[in-house]
């Protein structure tokens, strides 16, 4: 016969000297299960399986001893010779613990015994070199924490607390999960060691420890905890719990209140079976809502029929059945041994369908390779190639509870696939003031703030700042507000990008209709003007100022006027060129036609003395010189700009936060600013030459009305240089307009009106002997 051999690591009792009845039910399913083999004759053709049960009770010493024993000997302890007995190891089940299990694998891996165990272990037993026939009954320890932390980041809990053993395993659980998590964005508001030696039996022992050791963690702002380790984390996290309720506290100690606690447990697999150990012991209500993880499991074919036949006296040599029996039904077998609990005695017919769900839904979970129908396969590190379920705890009055599954963590999928959660299905801790709860430092970060550090804090703590002018933040919790894309700007809650629209001086909006409508109205009043020239062009006040430069002066404004229609609408490439160069052009002649007038009244009266030599130059021909090459001059700095960097348009996503200017730019501002600065220079000339002749003697005498119209000429444009550096967009055209209209009109009404004032209302002076009066 070949022999399983199977350990517990703990002895079979707690301290209140009460069977721990998850052990037990260990041990019912490796009696079912070597039943199942046993009668199959297709799994092991002509091998019948036997077990044997060991107890290592957490000694080291005791442990190596037992695994010697159960190799060597059953009467005499002889290492290396198999001494009066006839049975065949064929593999070893344990330990229950991790430190047990690897005292076993040092042994057992020199003699290639295969020992199989149900617990995630972070020892040298992961190196498959080391321990080549050490098989992890449980999937790969990494992928929980895997879980965990698709499961924290499922939920927004960013600021959680972690408990685990004070243990090599502890050590490893948090060397492995820490940077996980704070690389995602989460921190550990607390990390608890739970000691695992502790002497619960002892209650004055537990009084003293517990006062060192309070629950404080229960205050902390962390809603979520992860539980992590065995049943030993399980007992010490109960003790330090609900103890003070079980202990004599202090009068007015409000410890107890802290059973209800209003948190979310996150237990590991690990926790998972060890929980029910003492499911007895402590009140069950305080992990209400608790979230688990569990191996993948499904219900065995004919395991609950024979749980269902289990009987005080169904089988010979089980010397834990009637302490069981005792102790779930809470009654006393007659020909029990033990002192009794209760009044009441046992049948011995009881059933175990009436139990609370601890003691058959669990172990409903225990899987089997065949009888299952589930494939067991094992990686090249020897664990178990499955995934998890995640359930949640629903606790019930009275003492019962349910584990209801509510998704899976799935290695075989891609990684945003892996962990599956309704949360519909939920039950969440009934103490928690929200649902779903949050678990965070401090309240998220809106849209519209940044995050900022909260010095000598966890970066999971922090203030929340509105973002600056001109940036937004569109989710909650950014580390930092960001810009918007080109073409967009934060609207005024600064948590959403919207459209910037364009800016031009558009035909459809009332300023530009308004400004059309004056540059067509000071361009019908230039007309008229000059109609009226047309018309009197023989009276003396005519043709005392040189008629044709008057002309050619008026037909200048008039296409001042018009060039304007020029900054108006969407900017083309067509506008774009001529705007500037026209405008530019224009005014030259309009200029030089004034600045010739001028000197023509300065010539004309320095000629009317006898023998003067500037009696030459009177006549229309020095006129018109002068307005060519003023003209001449404007054309070439024109070509040379249209030649080498010509105005285009474009659009400026960047000078305004609402708006997309969309103008003409200018190509090369030293050329624009060239164009312009020669306008002011000739206007210049022509208020300084005008200044000298205004005294000159003549009733008509122009010198006195040119001075003040380039005295409003250059007023203008010298303040048109910083309004136009100070605005942007269809502002600026609006400047440069109003420009053209001040100082065109200002030309056409200092100039023209006076002596349309006279050709029309006063015709009396418009005679000749007004022009050859002596000055007196």
């Amino acid at each position: 016969m070949s022999y399983i051999e199977a350990f517990s690591s703990q002895t079979m009792t707690d301290f209140h000297c009460r069977l721990v009845t998850k052990f037990y039910q260990h041990i019912l399913a490796l009696v079912f299960a070597i039943h199942e083999i046993n009668k199959n004759p297709s799994i092991l053709p002509n091998v019948t399986l036997g077990f044997h049960i060991y107890d290592s009770t957490m000694d080291p010493k005791w442990t190596y001893r037992t695994t010697l024993d159960l190799l060597f000997t059953s009467l005499e302890l002889v290492p290396n010779y198999k001494c009066g007995t006839q049975k065949e190891v064929m593999g070893v089940i344990g330990g229950y613990s991790s430190d047990t299990s690897l005292d076993m694998a040092i042994l057992l891996s020199r003699y290639k015994i295969p020992q199989f165990s149900c617990r995630s272990l972070q020892s040298e037993v992961d190196n498959p070199t080391t321990f080549p026939f050490f098989y992890h009954m449980f999937p790969k320890e990494a992928l929980q924490y895997e879980g965990i932390l698709r499961l924290l980041l499922h939920f927004g809990w960013k600021w959680v607390g972690l408990i685990t053993l004070d243990d090599e395993g502890g050590d490893h659980f948090l060397q492995a999960l820490e940077p996980m998590l704070s690389s995602n964005g989460i921190c550990a508001a607390f990390i608890e060691k739970a000691t695992t030696k502790v002497q619960w039996d002892d209650i004055d022992f537990m009084t003293k420890y517990y006062g060192n050791n309070k629950a404080d963690f229960l205050d902390s702002k962390a809603n979520a905890i992860v539980l992590h380790g065995e049943s030993g984390t399980f007992m010490w996290l109960a003790a330090v719990i609900s103890l003070p309720t079980h202990i004599n506290t202090p009068a007015g100690s409000d410890y107890g209140i802290r059973t209800s606690a209003g948190k979310v447990w996150i237990t590991t697999a690990q926790i998972d079976f060890a929980f029910t150990t003492h499911e007895n012991t402590f009140d069950i209500q305080m992990f209400h809502g608790a979230l688990s993880f569990s191996i993948n499991s499904k219900d065995i074919l004919g395991f609950h029929t024979f749980l269902q036949q289990i009987k005080p006296s169904w089988a010979k040599g089980d010397g834990f059945i009637k302490q069981f029996w005792e102790q779930v039904f809470d009654c006393a077998l007659p020909d029990s041994s033990s002192e009794a609990e209760s009044s009441e005695t046992c049948t011995g017919e009881e059933r175990l369908e009436s139990v609370p769900a601890p003691l058959h839904t669990l172990l409903q979970r225990i899987a089997f390779n065949n009888s299952a129908g589930d494939e067991v396969t094992f990686n090249e590190h020897g664990e178990l190639n499955s995934g998890f379920h995640i359930t949640n705890l629903v606790t019930f009055p009275n003492r019962s509870y349910v584990r209801v599954r509510i998704g899976r963590l799935d290695p075989q999928v891609p990684l945003s696939q892996r962990v599956i959660i309704n949360k519909d299905r939920i039950k969440w801790n009934r103490h928690l003031a929200q649902l779903p709860p949050l678990s965070v430092c401090n309240d998220d970060c809106k849209p519209g703030y940044s995050k900022k550090k909260k010095e000598g804090e966890q970066f999971c703590c922090y203030y929340c700042d509105p973002c600056p002018k001109g940036k937004m933040s569109d989710k909650e919790d950014m580390d930092s507000c960001m810009t918007c894309s080109e073409g967009h700007y934060p609207n005024l809650g600064q948590d959403q990008c919207i459209p910037k629209i364009t800016n031009f001086l558009s035909f459809s909006e009332p300023l530009s209709m308004i400004l059309a409508f004056l540059a067509l109205f000071f361009s019908l009043i230039t007309a008229l003007v000059l109609s009226i020239f047309v018309k009197y062009k023989d009276t003396p006040i005519v043709k005392a100022n040189n008629r044709s430069l008057t002309y050619c002066l008026l037909i200048s404004l008039l296409l001042c006027f018009l060039c304007s229609l020029l900054f108006l609408g969407r900017p083309n490439k067509v506008t774009c060129l001529l705007r500037q160069t026209t405008f530019g052009i224009i005014f030259s002649v309009a200029v030089s036609s004034v600045l010739a007038k001028t000197v023509m009244v300065i010539l004309a009266f320095m000629a009317s003395k006898p023998g003067n030599i500037f009696r030459k130059w009177v006549g229309n021909q020095l006129a018109w010189y002068i307005v060519i090459f003023c003209f001449f001059v404007q054309v070439v700095i024109c070509a040379v700009w249209l030649v080498s960097s010509p105005p285009f348009p474009d659009v400026d996503m960047h000078s305004l936060s609402r708006e997309i200017i969309v103008q003409c730019n200018e190509g090369s501002s030293p050329m624009f600013y060239c164009v312009l600065g020669y306008k002011g220079f000739l206007a210049s000339v022509s208020f300084m030459v005008a200044f000298l002749a205004r005294k000159l003697p003549d009733s008509f005498n122009e010198a006195k009305f040119i001075t003040f119209s380039m005295f409003v000429f250059c007023s203008v444009w010298l303040s048109f240089v910083p309004t136009y550096l100070s605005t942007q967009g269809k502002d600026m055209v609006a400047v440069e307009i109003f420009s053209i209209f001040a100082s065109s009109a200002g030309l056409l009404g200092c100039i023209f009106f006076p002596k349309c004032y006279v050709i029309i209302l006063r015709p009396e002076l418009n005679r000749r002997e007004q022009l050859i009066r002596k000055k007196h």
